[in-house]
C-alpha cells in the first residue's frame, strides 16, 4: 500500500530522502508549525499502549509505523510531536490513555448523508430474497425533494454525530437524492455546512421525470445543474453502472464536472463488469468507489494509477452481493481506501470500525491493512496528507480505543470499543 499522495491541501510532511537522524530527530524533539502562537496551550496524552502514526519513519517501519508506549503532544489544532513516552517534552496539559490504543480519526471518502426519508420496507423485502439494483433511489428521491431544509439539516447532524461517537473525524459527502437543480444545490449547501469534502452528484441516476430521454438529463446535469452546484463542491462524481449511466454519459459528466473546477470520483464496477474504473483512470479521479467486478486490466490501471480503489463492505453486507476482492487489489499494489457508504438505501450504517471488521472477515485484509485503507487510504482518496496519519503537521484528529491494540477493531465485532475523540486538537467523545 502507498500512503496519500500530497496535494493543495496537503499539510508539510518529512522529505523522504531526509536521513534517519533527522527523522529521529523529528520523532522526539517538538516541532511546533508556524501558524500556531507560541500562548497556544499543549496538550500531552500519554501510556498509550499502542500508537499507530501511518508513517513508517516514526515506528516500527511497517505501514502503520507503531509505536508501543508512545505519546502524542497537541498544539492548537495540529499534532506537534510524537514518539517514546520517556522522551515526551512538557506541555500544559496531561491526558493519561490508560494504556490503550491511539490511532488517528477514521477518514470516511464515501458518504450520501443528505436525504430524508426510509427504506426498511425495501431491506426487509431484500433480505428475504428481493435482489438489489439500482432503482431503489427513487424512493429516496422522492422523499428528500418533499423534506425541509431544516429537515435535511436534522438529518446530516444526526448521522455525523453518530459517526463522531465511532471515531470518525474526516467525512466525504454528496448529493444524489434530489436531482433536480434546485435540490441538488441546496443538498450540497447543507453539505457544505458540515465539511469541505463535498461533492456533485447529481449523475445518481436518471431523474424520474426524463426516464424518457436521458440525453436530456445528462444535459441538465452537465449544464444549469452544473453551474448551480459548483460554487458548493469540491468533487463531481456519477453512477456509471447499469440502470444509471453508461461510459460515454460518464464521461461527459465527469469532464464538464473538471472544467468546472470539479475533480472526479466515480461509482464504479459495483454490480457488474464496466468501463467505470479504467474512466477513472483515465481522468486521473482520486477514487473509483467499490471496484466489486474487476478485470485484469482494471487492477493494472488502478495499480499503474493515483486512483484509489475505496472498498464499502457495508454495501455488501447489506444487499447480500459478492464481496470485493481486496487481496488482489493490495497484491497488485494497488492504494485501497475503506468507507460506509453510509446511504438509506443500501447500506445504512454509519461504522467505520464494523467495515474494518468486515474488511478482515470477508475481503481477504489483515487488520493493520483495513486500519490503514480506513485512515491513510481514506485520506488518499481525498487527496489529503493533513489527516488520517498522526505525525507531527498533520490534524490532530485521534481516535482512542478501549483495547491495547487496534486489532481489537476486528478481533472484537460489533463492540463500542471508542472511548474518545480529538478532532482539530479538540476532545469532542
Amino acid at each position: 500500500m502507498t500512503p496519500g499522495r500530497p496535494s493543495e491541501r496537503s499539510a508539510p510532511e518529512p522529505d523522504p530522502t531526509a536521513d534517519q537522524a533527522t527523522k529521529d530527530a523529528m520523532s522526539n524533539a517538538t516541532t511546533v508549525s508556524p501558524a500556531h502562537s507560541a500562548s497556544t496551550a499543549s496538550t500531552l496524552i500519554t501510556n498509550i499502549a499502542a500508537l499507530v502514526t501511518n508513517d513508517p519513519s516514526l515506528g516500527d517501519n511497517s505501514p502503520l509505523g507503531l509505536v508501543p508506549d508512545a505519546a502524542v503532544v497537541i498544539e492548537g489544532d495540529r499534532i506537534v510531536w510524537t514518539g517514546d513516552q520517556s522522551k515526551a517534552p512538557a506541555t500544559d496539559n496531561r491526558v493519561d490513555a490508560g494504556g490503550r490504543a491511539v490511532l488517528p480519526g477514521f477518514v470516511d471518502s464515501h458518504s450520501h448523508l443528505v436525504f430524508a426519508g426510509d427504506r426498511t420496507q425495501e431491506f426487509n423485502a431484500r433480505m428475504s430474497g428481493r435482489p438489489y439494483s439500482a432503482g431503489g433511489i427513487r424512493t429516496t428521491v422522492a422523499a428528500t425533494r418533499a423534506a425541509t431544509d431544516e429537515e435535511l439539516e436534522a438529518n446530516v447532524t444526526r448521522y455525523l454525530a453518530e459517526a463522531l461517537r465511532q471515531g470518525t473525524t474526516t467525512f466525504e459527502t454528496k448529493s444524489g437524492y434530489g436531482l433536480t437543480t434546485h435540490d441538488e444545490s441546496r443538498a450540497l449547501r447543507v453539505a457544505a455546512r458540515h465539511t469541505d469534502e463535498v461533492t456533485y452528484l447529481g449523475a445518481h441516476i436518471v431523474a424520474p421525470e426524463f426516464a424518457e430521454d436521458p440525453a436530456a438529463y445528462v444535459a441538465l446535469v452537465t449544464g444549469e445543474m452544473l453551474d448551480a452546484c459548483a460554487p458548493h463542491a469540491r468533487w463531481i462524481d456519477v453512477f456509471c453502472e447499469k440502470g444509471a449511466f453508461d461510459g460515454d454519459q460518464a464521461r461527459a459528466i465527469l469532464t464538464a464536472g473538471k472544467a468546472r473546477g470539479l475533480h472526479p470520483r466515480i461509482h464504479a464496477n459495483q454490480l457488474s463488469y464496466g468501463p467505470g474504473v479504467r474512466l477513472a483512470v483515465e481522468l486521473d479521479a482520486a477514487s473509483a468507489d467499490h471496484c466489486t467486478h474487476l478485470t485484469e486490466e482494471d487492477v493494472d490501471a488502478l495499480a499503474n494509477s493515483r486512483t484509489v480503489a475505496t472498498l464499502l463492505p457495508g454495501a455488501e453486507f447489506s444487499t447480500r452481493a459478492e464481496w470485493p476482492d481486496a487481496r488482489r487489489l493490495l497484491d497488485a499494489g494497488v492504494t485501497v481506501a475503506l468507507s460506509t457508504d453510509c446511504n438509506p438505501g443500501s447500506s445504512f450504517t454509519s461504522s467505520v470500525p464494523f467495515c474494518i471488521a468486515l474488511a478482515v472477515r470477508d475481503m481477504g485484509m489483515t487488520p493493520d491493512e483495513a486500519v490503514w485503507s480506513a485512515t491513510a487510504g481514506g485520506a488518499a482518496a481525498l487527496r489529503r496528507t493533513d489527516i488520517g496519519r498522526v505525525t507531527p503537521g498533520a490534524y490532530a484528529d485521534l481516535t482512542l480505543l478501549d483495547a491495547p491494540s487496534h486489532v481489537h477493531l476486528a478481533y472484537r465485532p460489533g463492540v463500542p470499543l471508542v472511548t474518545g475523540v480529538w478532532r482539530r486538537g479538540q476532545r469532542v467523545v
